[in-house]
């Protein structure tokens, strides 16, 4: 009887690590295609979310100038959780886990003083939530949440696996504000060059100098 118990567990985590490789493969597969970040953002949220059994998966962006973390993307189709207000850097459970980058867990998120949002949480039928920071070198620009609808503690195998899942969703981001950048530049020397142009022919045409 022992035997065939641990036989079972054995199975369970090996099904586990499987489901773990194959959700960090699909992404990695997605972050690397030509899909726009919205796409990228939104399969990154569902794939996890489905993995995990979470009721809500979401993902929080850091703006920086008024250090705030807005949703970006969640599976939720819960218009009240879609639209929950901002949160600041050091307050509830993300705002810390961007202000001490690393992951945090939490029991019951409806009962928790630090959980700015127990309401929602109850309203939601929200339990437990892990909460990982999106890392770029050293720098936190958003955080990967899920929630649970009943009571849970996360195994560190679980945490490792949505920190690998966060970083490839921090590469996707980066990429994608890099390529932004690479195309303002582009445009604004298009614009530069038409501005050149013009003031050629204008120069000529008036026999005007510098």
């Amino acid at each position: 009887m022992t035997l065939v118990v641990e036989s079972e567990n054995e199975e369970g985590v090996l099904k586990k690590t499987r489901q773990s490789f194959s959700l960090l493969y699909e992404i990695s597969r997605t972050v690397v295609s030509n899909r726009y970040l919205e796409e990228i953002l939104g399969l990154v949220v569902h794939l996890t979310a489905e993995l995990m059994g979470s009721k809500i998966c979401s993902l929080m962006l850091l703006d920086t100038q008024k250090q705030e973390l807005l949703i970006k993307a969640t599976q939720s189709l819960s218009e009240v959780y879609r639209t929950k207000p901002p949160i600041k850097v050091g307050e509830s459970v993300s705002g810390r886990t961007v202000l001490l980058k690393r992951p945090i867990t939490v029991r019951d998120v409806s009962t928790d003083k630090d959980y700015k949002y127990p309401d929602i949480a109850k309203s939601e039928g929200l339990k437990s939530l892990v909460s990982v920071p999106l890392m770029v070198k050293e720098r936190v620009i958003g955080v990967l949440n899920c929630y649970t609808a009943v009571e849970r503690d996360f195994a560190q195998e679980e945490i490792q696996t949505l920190t690998g899942v966060a970083n490839q969703a921090a590469l996707a981001i980066e990429n994608a504000e890099m390529l932004t950048e690479k195309v303002t530049a582009l445009e604004a020397l298009e614009v530069r060059k038409k501005i050149e142009r013009a003031k050629g022919i204008l120069m000529k045409r008036h026999r005007l100098d510098e």
